[in-house]
């Protein structure tokens, strides 16, 4: 759990970086389970034609064989369906390990601690795994590939959940360092919500955030840092020759608003109705995909309520 302090500078700063929270075991296995993934998703291209041979090849020089064929390897390693539209064959991926990850004591914890002991894993999910910044190609703007722009969580959902309370969980699985771009953050939350823009990415509209009181925010895998809805971050460029990847969870208190109701979300835990929790990793899948059914067949929901024509925006 948390310190008195360590809880203080969290509702105060609007971030906390905690080191040792998941061990080597929790992470060796998501690594693991995703490697089973890449390997079968070069394999159908490789049997395509669209890779190199693979049989020498590790994890990660898969990954980077794979991109710059241009195989899109993010959204089938992804905890989360798309925000733009949703396909009836839309891939994603769950499995025991991440889900073991995801409901860890350890990480419960740490989110029961800053919102309390009734909380629902939010929708508002993805995996991160972000190569170099010199092998992107010059058109990439996917947050979750390259370097994501000045935002605010509460920002990126929807106004339902203005009220709602949440923490996020960044779990870096690999370290995090300022050169293979870790989180920076602007610390203080009391500008409140800034205005946003459609950016290359849903960011901070152009004034409002001094840049230049951002730290940078390296954690070494296994660790995590927490961000408070409101808190301003961003994450530095991959400058390093190696990929950084990690995990961007969220929990909100049980019965508030998630940002995003035409997800699926659980109860994670409960003091309350400990049989509400959700315990297997299946269910989690399933729900997922049965959204991913219903959304392709019906008109697509934005997630994002910023218009670029707003005054704050030019």
């Amino acid at each position: 759990m948390l310190t008195e302090a360590q809880v203080t500078q969290f509702y105060s700063e609007g971030y906390l970086v905690v080191e040792d929270v998941l061990p080597a075991e929790v992470l060796g296995k998501v690594q693991m389970e995703y490697s089973d993934l890449m390997d079968a998703l070069y394999a159908g291209w490789q049997s395509e034609g669209r890779v190199p041979d693979g049989r020498d090849m590790d994890f990660w020089a898969k990954l980077s064989a794979s991109y710059a064929a241009g195989c899109d390897w993010f959204q089938p390693m992804d905890i989360s369906l798309p925000g733009n539209e949703i396909a009836p064959d839309t891939p994603m991926h769950f499995g025991p390990a991440i889900f073991d990850l995801v409901m860890h004591d350890s990480i419960l914890d740490l989110a029961e601690a800053l919102i309390g002991p009734e909380l629902t894993l939010n929708p508002i999910q993805h995996v991160r795994i972000k190569p170099p910044s010199p092998q992107l190609d010059a058109d990439e703007t996917r947050a979750h590939i390259t370097r994501t722009d000045w935002h605010q969580e509460r920002a990126v959902g929807l106004e339902e959940a203005d009220r709602t309370d949440m923490v996020t969980v960044w779990v870096a699985i690999t370290d995090a360092i300022v050169e293979n771009g870790c989180l920076q953050v602007v610390p203080g939350l009391d500008a409140g919500m800034l205005p946003h823009c459609p950016q290359v990415q849903t960011a901070i509209a152009p004034k409002f955030l001094d840049v230049d009181r951002a730290i940078p925010l390296p954690v070494k895998a296994g660790g995590v840092v927490l961000f408070h809805p409101l808190a301003p971050h961003a994450s530095l460029p991959n400058t390093s020759d190696g990929f950084r990847w990690s995990f961007d969870l969220r929990f909100s208190k049980t019965g508030q608003n998630t940002g995003r109701a035409h997800f699926p979300s659980f109860v994670a835990r409960s003091h309350v109705t400990p049989e509400a929790e959700l315990k297997d990793w299946r269910v989690w899948r399933d729900a997922w995909f049965d959204a991913r059914d219903r959304l392709a067949v019906t008109p697509h929901i934005p997630i994002h309520r910023w218009a670029s024509d707003a005054p704050y925006c030019a």
